[in-house]
C-alpha cells in the first residue's frame, strides 16, 4: 500500500519546521480576531517553553507588529483596499528557535510603489545605531502617523529596537502580477 501524496507532503512539511525549529507558523488571511488569537497562542507558547520576559515580550511586540503590518498593507484583500477597519489580508508569519535565539518572519504581497517607500525606510533604519533607533521611536511617539501610515508608524521602530541585528528584507517581483511584490522580512530575537 502506497501512502497518498498529501500524506507524504505533510511529513515533508513536518520535517522542514523540525528542522528549523519552528514554534509557531502561520500562513493565511489575518484578521484582528485571528491576530488576537494567534497571540494568546504565541504567547502562551513562550510562556510553557520558559522563555524569560524580556525576551517574551520583544518576540510577543515584534510579532504583533507584523501581523498588523499584514493586516494594513498585505495587497492580498478579501476586504476592499479602502477599507480602513476590519481588514481581512493573506500573509503569512513564522517563530523559529536556535539555541536560544530566536527569528521572527513574515511575508506577504504589496504593491510596487508601496515596495519603494518601504525600501527606503528599512535601509534607513538598517543604517541607524541603536540609540538612533530608540531616539526616533520616542520621537515617533509625539509626532503625527506618516502619510498613507494606518498606524502610528512605529512597528519598523519597534521590531528594530527589539532586534539584536538589523531587520532583514527583500522584495521579490511576483511574475504573475508586475505590479506587485512579495515583502518578506527578517527580526532576529
Amino acid at each position: 500500500m502506497t501512502t497518498p501524496l498529501f500524506v507524504n507532503d505533510q511529513l515533508a512539511f513536518c520535517e522542514i519546521a523540525r528542522k528549523h525549529h519552528v514554534i509557531f507558523y502561520y500562513v493565511g488571511y489575518f484578521s484582528q480576531n485571528i491576530v488576537a488569537a494567534m497571540a494568546d497562542a504565541v504567547k502562551l507558547k513562550l510562556e510553557v517553553s520558559g522563555v524569560n520576559g524580556p525576551t517574551r515580550r520583544k518576540l510577543f511586540s515584534s510579532f504583533v507588529e507584523m501581523a498588523q503590518n499584514i493586516i494594513h498593507y498585505s495587497a492580498d484583500a478579501l476586504t476592499p483596499a479602502e477599507q480602513a477597519n476590519n481588514e481581512i489580508r493573506h500573509g503569512s508569519v513564522c517563530i523559529s528557535e536556535n539555541e536560544g535565539q530566536y527569528s521572527l518572519l513574515c511575508a506577504n504581497p504589496i504593491s510596487t510603489q508601496v515596495a519603494e517607500d518601504l525600501r527606503q525606510r528599512l535601509e534607513t533604519l538598517r543604517g541607524m545605531t541603536m540609540d538612533e533607533i530608540k531616539q526616533a521611536y520616542k520621537e515617533s511617539l509625539r509626532a503625527d502617523p506618516l502619510e498613507g501610515s494606518k498606524g502610528a508608524g512605529l512597528g519598523f521602530l519597534t521590531m528594530a529596537r527589539d532586534s539584536r541585528e538589523p531587520l532583514e528584507f527583500e522584495f521579490w517581483p511576483m511574475e504573475q502580477q508586475p505590479d506587485v511584490a512579495m515583502f518578506y522580512l527578517k527580526a532576529s530575537i
